[in-house]
């Protein structure tokens, strides 16, 4: 890809590998708050479950971002395109 010096303003998220790492540590959040419950240690439970619930907040995030269309997520057959120039007074 040619490079035009522009990349910060047209970049792109890459939201859905994203959705793939959240529900990766949505799945070892949940081991963990099973496994500390099992083993009797609630302290390390409670962060492994609020750390589950800040996981699904932002898998909701994402999900929402995603279903908002090809502006926030563009797909590759989608070219980047320049954001509105604004005139300054």
């Amino acid at each position: 890809m040619l490079r035009t010096g522009n990349e910060p303003i047209t970049a792109r998220s890459p939201l859905r590998m994203r959705l793939w790492l959240s529900i990766w540590g949505l799945i070892w959040a949940v081991g963990g708050t099973v496994g500390f419950a099992l083993e009797g240690r609630p302290g390390w439970m409670a962060a492994c479950a609020a750390l589950a619930a800040v996981i699904i907040v932002d898998l909701f995030m994402i999900i929402r971002h995603i279903r908002q269309g090809p502006h926030y997520q563009p797909g590759r057959d989608i070219p980047p395109y320049e954001p509105p120039r604004t005139r300054w007074p």
